[in-house]
């Protein structure tokens, strides 16, 4: 199984680039990417949820 990456460590990482930019167009493109970041780190979490209940059932639980 392929490991998950860590979505919201590269949200961070580009909320930190966002408030060192001196650029306007750097800081935005920079936050754009946070918010995609955290949407995919949303996404993860709900299929980990979701996967989780799927078989909780089944292993008797």
């Amino acid at each position: 199984m392929m490991s998950q990456p860590d979505y919201r460590a590269l949200a961070a990482k580009c909320r930190a680039e966002a408030e060192l930019a001196t650029l306007e167009n750097v800081r935005e493109r920079c936050l754009r990417a946070e918010a995609a970041w955290l949407d995919m780190a949303v996404r993860q979490e709900r299929v980990v949820n979701s996967r989780a209940a799927r078989v909780a059932p089944a292993l008797g639980q």
